[in-house]
């Protein structure tokens, strides 16, 4: 169903895409996700003025680009030199693509000015991507929303002015500003932004089974699906979703001690990255998003919100991830 994507001189084989997420898509997220297959992998969105002024936690951030091979890293800012000069210093770290994001809706990117607070200064919003795509030879995307509410729906305006401006490829998540991750994304509305340019242009919003991902691209129109919420504990989902579009096939989740092992690889990878103290709190959210729908979670969850041991935290997950504490599902049938 999908069909290759070409970003400047970027080929993408299976435009499944993993959306740059704040807290979430970091280097041992990203590693565990590539394991399985993914198109393409995202940083977190990283902020421009902390990385120029060598924040060293914003540098970690986007460390060993080139090691990891191709990953785009995703710049928020408001100032066109400072997002500039952060660009540069990705591509020099060997990122394989810059993306600009206009689409983050939290109260503290948009009372700086960035994120989607750029799609009401459409003349910032601009200068910006025109500084960014001269700084860099690689090439230069853009992600954002609808517009900032539905009285305001400039997303078709913006993308032709970016596309003008030498952006190569579009992202479009299915809200406004205004519902922040509340109501359905509105699949159709993008089909309006894809009519809009004629680069590549990638779904995003809502995409939590392979059939959501179907739909989503066949609704739009879009030449590719990003996948955001719909990978929290479920970094094999993109791997799903790229079998079943291109062979119609719904693959297993992983069994229980395959879960075992995945978490724990992803475990002890925080905890490297990060070190013990900070690694231990990190992991928390995703274990808990593992745990879902396994037997006992709930226990689960409050065990290791409350363990400050990392070798228990070990011990726990072994316990929950076990042939003894199968899914929910399964002692439904059982």
């Amino acid at each position: 169903m999908l069909k290759p994507i070409h970003i400047g001189p970027l080929k993408v084989d299976q435009p499944v895409l993993l959306a740059p997420m704040s807290g979430v898509t970091d280097l041992p997220f990203r590693t565990q996700v590539r394991q399985f297959g993914c198109g393409l992998v995202y940083s977190e969105m990283i902020a421009s003025g902390q990385m120029v002024r060598a924040n060293a936690e914003t540098l970690k951030m986007s460390t060993s680009c080139a090691e990891e091979g191709e990953m785009a890293v995703q710049l928020a800012g408001c100032d066109p030199a400072v997002m500039a000069e952060a660009a540069r210093m990705n591509e020099a770290r060997g990122a394989a693509l810059i993306d600009i994001n206009m689409g983050c809706p939290a109260k503290k990117v948009v009372g700086g000015m960035a994120g989607s607070a750029l799609m009401r200064d459409e003349d910032n919003a601009l200068r910006i991507i025109e500084a960014v795509v001269k700084a860099v030879r690689i090439p230069v995307t853009l992600k954002m929303r609808m517009g900032w509410d539905h009285a305001n729906l400039n997303a078709p305006s913006i993308a032709r002015k970016a596309e003008a401006a030498g952006i190569q490829l579009i992202t479009i998540h299915g809200r406004t500003r205004e519902q922040l991750y509340s109501g359905k994304a509105d699949w159709a509305f993008i089909a309006e932004v894809k009519q809009a340019v004629r680069i590549p242009l990638i779904a995003n919003g809502d995409v939590v089974s392979v059939e959501d991902a179907a739909d989503i691209l066949r609704v739009s129109g879009a030449d590719g699906v990003m996948i955001g919420r719909g990978v929290f504990g479920r970094p094999w989902f993109p791997a799903q979703v790229q079998q079943f579009l291109a062979e119609g096939i719904r693959a297993a989740d992983p069994t229980v001690n395959r879960k075992r092992e995945i978490v724990l690889a992803h475990y002890d990878a925080l905890l490297s990255h990060y070190g013990e103290y900070k690694g231990l709190r990190i992991a928390r959210k995703h274990l808990a998003w593992y745990a879902a729908g396994q037997y006992g979670a709930n226990m689960f969850r409050v065990k290791v919100n409350t363990e400050e041991n990392p070798a228990r935290v070990k011990d726990l997950i072994s316990a929950v991830f076990s042939d003894a504490f199968a899914p929910l599902e399964m002692k439904a049938a059982a």
